[in-house]
């Protein structure tokens, strides 16, 4: 459905996307994510065409959309502001792309009734969007996008201004509903619980250039390197030797999986393959902080030498701040990283 092949846009001398290539799949979910000027929101606009490419090219479709107005394109395009139109009803903003297609009314009011019961908010045509909450503008805004039957959908930050637990259950709305259309969706945002929930395939930035694309399961159980591993929440990371089955490492020996790459790498451990035994089992440390997360507690440990690392325990059982601790890792929680 999309091709990027070698896309460059450049800000003066900075290279906000560095000759990038990505394929998204037709009917397929995929979400960019990255930090703040990793070049996210400028690859939407580039593929939408509300800004040119320095170099390379969009295709769509296996048409090459150089010279191609956005309106041209067939794609979809919902912004984190959700940008209604104040002054129409709910249904006056749903229809805004049919109008501009010369759908006759009739067609229009049909296809606007039926995209208001997909995205649940059945009967609202008549309804001021001043008076819905940020949800239902939310939804409101999607419906809009999707009246067109846009090839492709594109959606910048969609929930992003909207409250935690409303954002878990629009996303798990967000996947059965695309599923259930054959939608074929490129979304940015920053929040990597919403895009694992959300794609079918993750794709990394960094700097205007992918460092790892992948499915949620593989980008997640496998950084790429330490800046995957580090923007996914994983801060054990230290220096190490691998030879053999084991990471030479400030903490000790750290058990590596078998295949492991030999040689000087960054050793990743996750906080859930971090072990507490008795101090006379492992390395000692001394506990300095604990956090509740829902399911599980995460407590902070400080051995005798390297930095701090983080371990994850059952909620029965953690220990406290200033008790001491031995640790010992398990491989299949342990990542070399290059």
């Amino acid at each position: 459905m999309l091709r990027l092949e070698g896309v460059t846009v450049r800000f003066g001398e900075r290279a906000v996307l560095d000759a990038v290539d990505l394929d998204v799949a037709d009917h397929e979910t995929v979400c960019v994510l990255g930090p703040s000027g990793s070049g996210k929101s400028t690859l939407l606009r580039v593929v939408a065409g509300l800004q040119p490419a320095d170099a390379g090219r969009v295709l769509l479709g296996g048409r090459d959309q150089s010279g191609v107005p956005p309106h041209r394109r067939g794609v979809g395009l919902m912004f984190q502001d959700h940008q209604l139109f104040p002054q129409r009803d709910v249904a006056g903003n749903v229809a805004f792309g049919l109008r501009v297609r010369g759908t006759g009314r009739a067609e229009s009011e049909r296809r606007v009734a039926e995209l208001l019961d997909l995205v649940g908010l059945p009967g609202a045509q008549k309804r001021a969007v001043g008076a819905l909450s940020g949800g239902e503008q939310q939804r409101v805004a999607l419906a809009r996008a999707l009246a067109p039957q846009p090839r492709l959908l594109m959606l910048d930050e969609p929930l992003g201004q909207l409250d935690r637990g409303l954002r878990e259950r629009l996303v798990v709305e967000l996947r059965g509903l695309f599923g259930r259309l054959g939608t074929t969706v490129l979304a940015v945002t920053h929040d990597q619980g919403e895009a694992f929930a959300l794609a079918d395939r993750v794709v990394v930035m960094r700097d205007g250039r992918i460092a790892q694309a992948g499915t949620p399961l593989e980008v997640w159980r496998r950084p790429a390197s330490e800046f995957v591993a580090r923007f996914l929440g994983f801060d054990n990371v230290v220096p190490g030797m691998v030879r053999g089955e084991s990471a030479d490492t400030v903490w000790g020996g750290v058990p590596v999986p078998p295949g492991s790459a030999q040689g000087e790498c960054r050793v990743l451990v996750r906080p859930a393959g971090v072990r507490l035994v008795s101090v006379a089992e492992g390395l000692e440390c001394g506990v300095t902080a604990r956090t509740f997360r829902g399911d599980h507690v995460v407590v902070r440990l400080r051995p005798a030498d390297g930095p701090e690392f983080e371990a994850a325990c059952p909620l029965g059982g953690a220990p406290e701040a200033g008790d001491r601790v031995g640790a010992v890792f398990v491989a299949d929680e342990v990542v070399v990283l290059p």
